[in-house]
């Protein structure tokens, strides 16, 4: 019985190494992913940026401020105000630019061209994304309802208002050549 479970084994790892779906030396392939015009995800980035950045302007208030008291441009650089607006600034305009993508490619992949299915499409990423947060601050973290209202708007506004921004615009690159 030791030897058929042995065999078993051999055989099930000789399996594995040599099926045809395992490939180690394989390289990872992007044509699985939907080419985005770059037009498109420059425009969703500055609109997904703009939108997010409602949210962070008393971080960007006081670092004007601070920009406004200090004496030299090498004074406000070094403070912690400018410091933090610009990392909450970067870090805002990467992930606005992977959102847009991703919303476009799912704009793309869906098929959807009409504003009424982009409106949903923005909507189900929005009860996806932003709902539970949502949730989480009313109930657990007991958070202000104007915070969290403020937070909802801008969170629709940067998944539906993405969606349909995207959708009028166009996510396909041409065809013809």
């Amino acid at each position: 019985m030791d030897k058929a479970i042995n065999r078993l084994h051999v055989l099930l790892i000789y399996i594995f190494l040599h099926s045809s779906t395992l490939d180690l030396n394989a390289k990872m392939s992007l044509k699985y992913l939907p080419s985005v015009t770059p037009s498109a995800i420059a425009l969703g980035t500055v609109f997904t940026h703009a939108s997010s950045l409602v949210l962070s302007s008393p971080v960007f208030g006081e670092a004007f401020a601070t920009a406004k008291k200090s004496d030299t441009p090498e004074e406000f650089l070094k403070s912690k105000e400018a410091t933090s607006a610009l990392g909450l600034w970067s870090s805002s305009l990467v992930g606005s630019a992977a959102k847009t993508y991703a919303v476009a490619a799912l704009l793309q992949t869906t098929g959807v061209l009409t504003n009424k299915g982009a409106a949903y499409l923005g909507g189900l990423l929005f009860t996806v994304t932003t709902l539970p947060g949502i949730a989480i601050n009313i109930v657990q973290e007991k958070r202000p309802w104007d915070y969290v209202a403020a937070k909802a708007v801008s969170e629709l506004v940067g998944t539906v208002g993405l969606a349909l921004t995207l959708n009028w615009w166009g996510t396909r690159p041409s065809l013809t050549k």
